[in-house]
C-alpha cells in the first residue's frame, strides 16, 4: 500500500538495524536450512504428522458447547453485519480525505488483522463474513436451503475462483491507482459483492468456500491454528503442524499459495530503489508497470515451485500419476512461508496504522459521534522499534522456511519410497533456499 498517503510503510526496520550484515544473514539463513534438512534426513525417518486430522485433545466441554451453539454463531454473524455497516458508513458517508478510516479498515484491520486472528482461532472469516450472512438471510426469507443453488458447482473448480479473486485484491492493494480513495475502494467492493452474492445464488453457499478471497486467506492461515476440528467434527487442541498437514490437495490450491507468497515478494520489490527508478523512467503508466511486475513475480514463484516439485517427483518416484499429484501434496509447506512474509511485511503497519484506524473509526467528523470512545487516540509506538522490527522480520522469515522444510520432508516420506525420500527432497531444499535468499534480499532492498 505504498501509494496510499495515509498508510505507513510496511517495514520500520532496515538494513542498518540488522545485528549482522545482509550478506552474512543470507548465508546464515541458507546454511540453517541445509543443516535442518540434513538433521531431518538423519532423525526424522518416519511420517509423524497427522495428515488425516484424527488426533488432537478435545477442548473442555463448556467451550465446545459455546462454540457450536447456534446462538453463538448468530451473535458472530450479527457482529459481522454491524462491522460491515460501520464500514459502509465511512465508505459512503465520510469525507474522501486522509482522516477517513475506510482504507485502513480494509487494508489494515481486515486484510492484515485477519492473519493473526486466523492463526490463533482458525478460519474465523467464514463465520463473520457479512456477505455469507446476507445470503443466508435471503435464503431463509424465501424458505430455501442456502447450500442449494440453481446448479451444482463443477467438481474440478476447487480454489481456482479464489485464486482469481485473491489476485484481484492484492492487485487493488499493491497496484491500483488511487487505491486508498473512496471511489476506487467502493468500485472494487461493489464488484466483489456482486461476484460473491451472484455466485452464491447460482451455486449455493459453497461458492464462498471456493471463491471468497478473505475466506480462503483465513482458511489457509487457520490451518496453523492450535485449535481445529478433528475428522469427526469434534473441536480439539492440536499441534499446528498437524493442522497444516491436514490441508488436502485440491484444484487451484497451488495457485492460491503462489499468489499469496508472490504478492508479498512483489510488495518488497515495489519499494526497492531500483524498481522505483524503473517505474518512473520507463515511460509507462505506473499501473501498467505495477500490473506487469506483480504478474511476473507471482508467475516466477509459481514456475519455481512447479519446477522444484516436478523434479522432486521424478527423482522420488517414476509413477506418472504421482508426479502430477506432488505439487498439490507439497503446497501446504508454502503456507508457513507465506505467513512469515505476511508478519514480516505487515507487523509495524498493523501496530501503528491499526491504532490510528481504530481512533478514526470513532472520529465524530466521520461517524457523527465518538461511538467507540477511541477518538483522539495517539498510536503507541513501544512495540515498534527499528531493531526490534528487523529482528522480528529475520526470525519469522527463517522460521517460516524451516517449518516449510519440515512439512515438505514429512510429506515426502508419505509420497516417495523410503530409499528415495531424502534425495527426492533435494529440489525442494533448493526451492526453500531460493525463496529464503530472494525474500531476505527483497525485504531489505529498500
Amino acid at each position: 500500500m505504498t501509494a496510499a498517503p495515509t498508510l505507513l510503510a510496511h517495514g520500520v526496520g532496515g538494513r542498518q538495524d540488522l545485528p549482522i550484515t545482509l550478506p552474512q544473514l543470507v548465508v546464515a539463513a541458507a546454511l540453517t536450512l541445509v543443516v535442518t534438512f540434513l538433521a531431518l534426513g538423519l532423525l526424522w525417518r518416519e511420517p509423524r504428522l497427522d495428515r488425516d486430522a484424527t488426533g488432537g485433545r478435545p477442548v473442555p466441554g463448556w467451550l465446545a458447547r459455546l462454540v457450536d451453539a447456534p446462538t453463538f454463531r448468530w451473535v458472530l454473524r450479527v457482529l459481522g453485519l454491524l462491522a460491515a455497516a460501520w464500514f459502509c458508513l465511512g465508505l459512503l458517508g465520510g469525507p474522501d480525505t486522509a482522516d477517513n478510516p475506510t482504507a485502513g479498515a480494509l487494508y489494515v484491520l481486515l486484510w492484515v488483522g485477519l492473519a493473526p486472528l486466523s492463526l490463533l482461532l482458525g478460519p474465523v472469516w467464514r463465520t463473520v463474513n457479512p456477505l455469507r450472512t446476507v445470503h443466508l438471510l435471503a435464503a431463509l426469507a424465501v424458505r430455501r436451503d442456502p447450500h442449494r443453488g440453481l446448479r451444482q458447482l463443477p467438481a474440478g473448480v476447487g480454489w481456482w475462483p479464489a485464486a482469481a479473486t485473491l489476485f484481484g485484491f492484492v492487485w487493488l492493494e499493491l497496484v491500483a491507482p488511487d487505491r486508498a480513495t473512496l471511489p476506487v475502494i467502493t468500485a472494487w467492493l461493489a464488484a466483489y459483492a456482486v461476484v460473491m452474492l451472484a455466485g452464491a445464488a447460482v451455486f449455493g453457499a459453497g461458492w464462498f468456500d471456493h471463491a471468497d478471497p478473505f475466506e480462503t486467506y483465513s482458511a489457509l492461515i487457520g490451518q496453523l491454528a492450535p485449535v481445529g476440528r478433528a475428522a469427526d467434527g469434534v473441536l480439539v487442541w492440536r499441534n499446528p503442524l498437524d493442522g497444516i498437514a491436514g490441508l488436502r490437495p485440491r484444484p487451484g490450491l497451488v495457485a492460491v499459495v503462489t499468489v499469496l507468497l508472490g504478492s508479498t515478494m512483489y510488495d518488497s520489490l515495489s519499494n526497492a530503489p531500483g524498481w522505483l527508478r524503473f517505474s518512473q523512467e520507463n515511460g509507462l503508466r505506473p499501473a501498467v508497470t505495477g500490473s506487469a511486475g506483480l504478474t511476473l513475480v507471482v508467475a516466477a514463484v509459481a514456475v519455481a515451485y512447479l519446477a522444484a516439485t516436478g523434479a522432486a517427483a521424478r527423482i522420488g518416484r517414476s509413477d506418472p500419476a504421482a508426479v502430477r499429484r506432488v505439487p498439490g501434496e507439497i503446497a501446504h509447506s508454502i503456507v508457513p512461508i507465506a505467513v512469515g512474509y505476511v508478519v514480516a511485511h505487515y507487523y509495524s503497519l498493523l501496530i501503528l496504522e491499526g491504532q490510528r484506524t481504530v481512533a478514526l473509526l470513532s472520529d465524530p467528523l466521520v461517524t457523527g459521534a465518538n461511538w467507540l470512545g477511541t477518538a483522539g487516540w495517539e498510536p503507541h509506538t513501544g512495540l515498534v522499534t527499528p531493531s526490534g522490527v528487523a529482528t522480528l522480520q529475520i526470525t519469522v522469515i527463517i522460521l517460516g522456511h524451516l517449518l516449510g522444510t519440515l512439512l515438505a520432508h514429512d510429506r515426502a516420506l508419505h509420497l516417495f519410497p523410503r530409499a528415495r525420500a531424502v534425495t527426492g527432497q533435494l529440489p525442494l531444499l533448493a526451492l526453500m533456499v531460493a525463496y529464503t535468499v530472494a525474500g531476505l534480499l527483497l525485504l531489505y532492498a529498500g
